[in-house]
């Protein structure tokens, strides 16, 4: 019996128990569960447990996009359950096996259903059309649900046209293991009301009553309280009637166990520039001059958690694979939004994306990965775009908006019509600062205005065109702001690559010794000896491919590593990066 209905669907919550920016607490068979609709209007039904501690979600906090749990402050995504924060580790973006157990949910008659492993479609009931239907308050009952199942073959209730009569009939539609249906009649007044009862757990039920048509204006209050005082008697017979018997065991849900694992340590990607995910371009528009605009949604199913900061690879149909970031905001899961510059000089990747590509057409790509994390705990941040590179920084900047914590966006582009993405931009209110047709030495200037006054605890987040960033990067180093403070994502790697060395290398963890010859790069060849590695841009810039050094000296050719971080020696870039000395041994 018990395993029947947990493969029905079950109302657990009524449409009005959803409000904006609130979590219910639902129970179904002895399972509890976070109930939330975001701002999209999406209605996420959780395991009610953070996975850190496992304290309940239903007393965390609903921003619209992310629910965020009370005790130690970790954030999930809206749709996906994936964790999105960690503030214990701000500076890490957590791995997508941190990912909360969710179920079904479809709203109907004014209810939210659903179940563990339901069956089918949520059932049809003849009578109850979709439209001005009235949903009661939920009364919930300490008493089996077979029990006031019964109890309401019995019930009784004037029609919404005769509320306040006292003569009417109500006679029996239909009746099944958690639903009774009655037609109550009083002269030319007639209501049909479905009853039905939500298993909480063995000994406890909730009666979710719908009403084949609400009443208007105080008429409405009125037929809601002639319900509640009957359908509130009914609870007190039967609790009354169950004082004295014996009380069945509680049902005892299966939890999924969580590795403790997995929510401290990095995530084992797939390896290799593997497309693991296919989505329809959805839409392509022009967003800025010169850079045009996609939105990538799922064949089937949901697409994974991402952080700000994130990015995709993307195999293109000429077979070209090229990285770009998402631009989402927090919460928004049911696609990923890209922005594709033409360049001048495309090899085949953005020409292929802006001339070959449209709407309808089915792309390959990766799953997110991010190598470019936001801290959250910033007593100011700092974004700095050039160009293209506000696809990342504008992420990063919803998210610290929608949290409302403090941060500007300076925004350098040639001209109005070359900012991208002029909707999300305009929903970050005076945080966006544009500084528009500057010349180099003007935008120097600026940027020693801009990073000016460091305090400690301050972020600062970079990306654009190379010689920008490196400009930046000076700027900041000469206005004190130290190598931890400051984070940079560059499009691509400028740097002419030596691959003339030969050297060793040796796999620490896998124990094997490898020969690097010129000419091939240490990826290469470990790919070529079974050691499956995982990738993303193959030309130093995005630190997917990044290993740690134990032994030997780096010769470092890429430009994702920071300035300390190349001279602490202690990581590599396999796909560019080569070694000063005869050997590297590396953790891998």
């Amino acid at each position: 019996m018990l395993e029947e209905a947990r493969s029905r669907w079950h109302p657990i919550a009524a449409a009005h128990d959803l409000p904006f920016r609130h979590v219910f607490h639902g129970q179904l068979l002895g399972r509890e569960f976070a109930v939330w609709r975001a701002d999209d209007g999406y209605v996420n039904i959780w395991e009610n447990r953070c996975l850190h501690r496992g304290v309940r979600l239903s007393i965390g906090i609903n921003d619209g996009r992310e629910l965020k749990c009370q005790y130690h402050g970790w954030r999930y995504s809206n749709r996906t359950a994936g964790c999105t924060y960690i503030p214990a580790h701000p500076a890490d973006a957590p791995a997508r096996t941190i990912t909360n157990r969710t179920f079904p949910a479809v709203e109907r008659y004014g209810l939210v259903w659903s179940s563990e492993e339901p069956l089918g479609e949520v059932p049809d009931v003849a009578g109850l059309a979709e439209g001005k239907l009235l949903a009661l308050r939920g009364i919930a009952v300490n008493a089996p649900a077979d029990q006031v199942v019964e109890r309401l073959k019995a019930y009784r209730f004037q029609p919404n046209g005769a509320i306040d009569g006292d003569a009417a009939e109500t006679l029996i539609e239909a009746a099944q293991d958690f639903a009774v249906a009655l037609r109550s009649r009083d002269g030319a007044a007639e209501t049909l009301g479905v009853f039905f009862v939500q298993p909480a757990d063995s000994n406890r039920s909730v009666i979710r009553g719908v009403l084949d048509r609400d009443a208007e204006g105080s008429a409405h209050i009125a037929v809601l309280r002639h319900h509640n005082e009957r359908l509130s008697r009914l609870r007190d017979e039967a609790e009354r009637d169950m004082a004295n018997a014996p009380a069945p065991a509680p049902i005892e849900p299966v939890y999924e166990r969580v590795s403790a694992e997995l929510a401290e340590m990095p995530e084992l990607t797939a390896h290799g520039r593997k497309a693991a995910l296919r989505v329809t371009v959805a839409r392509k528009w022009q967003t800025a001059d010169g850079i045009a605009g996609f939105e990538l949604r799922p064949i089937k199913g949901i697409l994974p958690t991402f952080q700000p900061g994130a990015h995709i690879d993307v195999h293109m149909p000429n077979g070209e694979i090229r990285q770009y970031s998402i631009t989402n905001g927090p919460g928004e899961t049911d696609s990923f939004v890209i922005g594709v510059k033409l360049e001048r000089d495309s090899k085949g990747g953005s020409k292929c994306m802006h001339e070959t590509v449209r709407e309808g057409d089915v792309l390959a790509i990766s799953e997110p990965r991010n190598n470019f994390p936001l801290r959250r705990d910033a007593i100011k941040t700092i974004f700095v775009a050039g160009g293209i590179g506000i696809t990342p920084l504008l992420a990063m900047a919803q998210a610290l908006n929608n949290q409302e914590l403090t941060h500007e966006l300076h925004y350098f582009a040639q001209g109005e019509e070359h900012l991208a993405f002029a909707d999300r931009l305009r929903a970050l209110g005076d945080a966006l600062k544009p500084h528009l047709g500057f010349s180099p030495d003007e935008t120097g200037a600026e940027l020693r205005r801009v990073l000016t006054g460091y305090r400690n605890g301050m972020h600062l987040y970079i990306c654009g065109p190379g010689p920008m960033l490196e400009a930046a990067r000076k700027i900041a180093a000469e206005q004190g702001w130290p190598d931890s403070a400051v984070h940079f994502e560059y499009f691509k790697n400028t740097n002419k690559i030596d691959d003339s060395s030969s050297f060793e290398v040796a796999l620490a963890r896998s124990c094997v010794t490898l020969q690097v010859p010129a000419g091939k790069t240490i990826l290469q060849v470990m790919r070529e000896s079974g050691i499956d590695v995982p990738s993303s841009c193959e030309q130093g810039a995005c630190g997917t491919c990044m290993a740690t050094v134990i032994e030997g000296e780096p010769d470092h050719q890429d430009v994702y590593l920071n300035d300390a971080e190349r001279k602490a020696g202690t990581k590599i870039m396999t796909c560019v990066s080569r070694a000063k000395s005869a050997r590297l041994v590396l953790d891998i």
